[in-house]
């Protein structure tokens, strides 16, 4: 397969830590990415550029989707959307319970958080099997927000996270 110079500098940059956070699982290390400024700011602006006077917020998953989504958010110059696990927000929060492979999870956003009809950008470093992004998706749009599209870096084809997203425009700066 042949690889753009961003592709092959996004490779060069992922560590791959074996057995992280459990035995069986390749942890996709994105910390060289972001200790590369060109590359970080290289990357970031690659996520805006298809959205510059789209949208109207960038929501980032915890954890690492904050790095890049507040990111964007600033290239853009729109607001940020902190959705986070559950209990970690103050205020008043709404959330969705979602299913893992292996039990459930819960995110939240504040209930204030987004306005009816606005445009708003999900922002993640990985995406795996999708579970997560999919549920950010119906709860921001449970909010009354409408989700244009999921920006992604790293895209692990084998886990077919895509199929979660069905119907919904994904763009992986990388697919491995």
């Amino acid at each position: 397969m042949s690889r753009t110079p961003m592709e092959q500098r996004i490779l060069v940059a992922l560590r791959d830590v074996p057995d992280f956070p459990e035995p069986g699982v390749t942890f996709k290390d994105i910390t060289p990415l972001l200790a590369d400024a060109a590359l970080f700011a290289d990357v970031v602006r690659a996520h805006a550029r298809p959205w510059h006077g789209r949208v109207d917020l960038v929501a980032g998953l915890e954890a690492r989707g904050f790095i890049f989504g507040a990111a964007v958010a600033l290239e853009l110059g729109v607001g940020f959307v902190p959705v986070r696990k559950a209990g970690k927000l103050p205020g008043t929060t709404v959330g969705l319970d979602y299913a893992l492979e292996y039990g459930s999870a819960r995110i939240e956003v504040h209930e204030d958080a987004v306005a009816a009809g606005s445009r708003v950008l999900v922002v993640d470093d990985v995406l795996a099997t999708g579970g997560t992004a999919r549920a950010a998706c119906e709860l921001l749009e449970s909010c009354g927000a409408v989700v244009p599209a999921v920006e992604i870096l790293v895209e692990i084809a084998v886990l077919d996270g895509r199929a979660a997203l069905v119907g919904r425009d994904v763009r992986a700066l990388v697919t491995v």
